[in-house]
């Protein structure tokens, strides 16, 4: 765990940014996630780069060496440089100089050493030059090894830099914390002691952040402290935690991918988080769906014909998650036959005209609906004909 090492970092795309900094007598550093995540033998994907050059000297080497380069944060430093049509953020390094909660005055270094001074987690404080070679400027090798996901220096003074560092801390423990050991005592102190930062955060910031966190392979230890401190209760008001870690398992024993959507429906049934969140309209439309399978309480099929498959699916395993149970062993084929079921007759079956088509056809989807989507075209014209 002293190198780096993965085609991400020798990709062609990737050195040829590296040497274009190079070429100009600066320094090109990986940092950041695609450093631990390669360290840890998981998926590397977005590649940061830090380095002592300036802005203006990025912008120049890199279109010296035929890189498009855009200053997406050029105030803060940061140059993106595409190439390939891959990006790659590079950013020179930094110090603060005042910070106010949520964002802060920088001023550009030499020394990586205040570079790494600045950044939230020892993990995440590590660097590897082009060739791979490990520098870990404040010791964040054994965290990593640990997986003990601990903040730079003094946790509060870290955290009153920017509070979305409470969440953050939860969810880098999720994705990358031991799953047998507790979380940092001091962290956790810390993000208890100073929640009250998180009120000032945007709803946009807060709600990328509890999507990743949910996301995780299994956030339910992490939720569960958030739930201790209080911290749960004031991102997600009505939130209860419980269900949380059986779902995990049901998902695990069926075979399915997490869903942070799914996870968010079993810590509020019957909540709607979504302004509070700031949701995609998506990703709101598929909760209420879900939220509606949930209070209708219908069978599997019929949940699946109303809301679409997903949304039931997501129901069955919320519900049963929240009562201790199991799914039905049925659940997939009632889902594929709900979600592709089409009421057998139409309106060219009638012997009707005007309004009263409208009338029927309603009559008899719900009566085909009782009958868990069971009866057939014949059944249900006889009913008509003696009705």
């Amino acid at each position: 765990m002293n190198r780096v090492d993965g085609p991400w970092r020798a990709a062609p795309r990737t050195q040829a940014v590296c040497s274009a900094l190079a070429a100009g007598g600066y320094r090109a550093l990986f940092v950041g996630g695609c450093v631990r995540n390669a360290l840890l033998g998981q998926p590397v994907a977005d590649i940061d780069l830090a380095t002592d050059a300036r802005p203006d000297a990025v912008l120049a080497l890199a279109a010296a060496a035929g890189l498009h380069a855009v200053p997406t944060g050029i105030e803060h430093g940061t140059i993106t440089v595409v190439n390939d049509g891959q990006p790659f953020e590079v950013t020179t390094f930094r110090r603060d100089v005042a910070t106010f909660g949520r964002r802060a005055t920088v001023a550009f270094s030499t020394d990586l050493a205040e570079d790494a001074a600045r950044r939230d987690f020892t993990m995440n404080a590590l660097y590897a030059e082009a060739d791979g070679r490990l520098v870990d400027p404040l010791g964040g090798l054994p965290d990593l090894r640990a997986r003990r996901v601990r903040f730079v220096g003094d946790a509060g003074q870290r955290i009153a830099e920017d509070y979305l560092r409470v969440l953050r801390f939860f969810r880098i423990h999720a994705w990358y914390g031991a799953p047998d050991g507790g979380l940092d005592p001091a962290g956790l102190a810390a993000c208890a002691a100073q929640q009250d930062g998180l009120d000032g955060l945007s709803r946009e910031r807060v709600g990328a952040e509890i999507a990743k966190l949910l996301a995780a392979p299994d956030p339910a230890p992490a939720v569960a402290a958030m739930a201790d401190t209080g911290i749960l209760a004031r991102v997600l008001p009505g939130a209860d935690p419980t269900p949380l870690a059986p779902l995990v398992h049901l998902e695990a024993g069926g075979g399915l991918s997490p869903r942070w959507q799914r996870r968010l429906a079993a810590l509020g049934a019957g909540e709607d988080w979504t302004d509070r969140l700031r949701l995609s309209r998506a990703d709101a439309r598929a909760l209420a769906a879900t939220a509606a399978a949930l209070a209708a309480g219908e069978p599997d099929a019929v949940a699946a014909y109303r809301h679409g498959a997903d949304p039931a699916r997501d129901a069955a395993l919320v519900r049963a998650a929240s009562t201790g149970s199991l799914p039905p062993p049925d659940l997939e084929a009632e889902l594929a036959r709900g979600g592709g079921a089409v009421l057998p007759v139409r309106a060219a079956d009638l012997a009707l005209t005007g309004p009263a088509i409208g009338v029927a056809l309603r009559r008899l989807e719900r009566r085909w609906i009782a009958s868990g989507l069971r009866l057939d075209a014949a059944a249900l014209l006889g009913e008509a004909d003696g009705g």
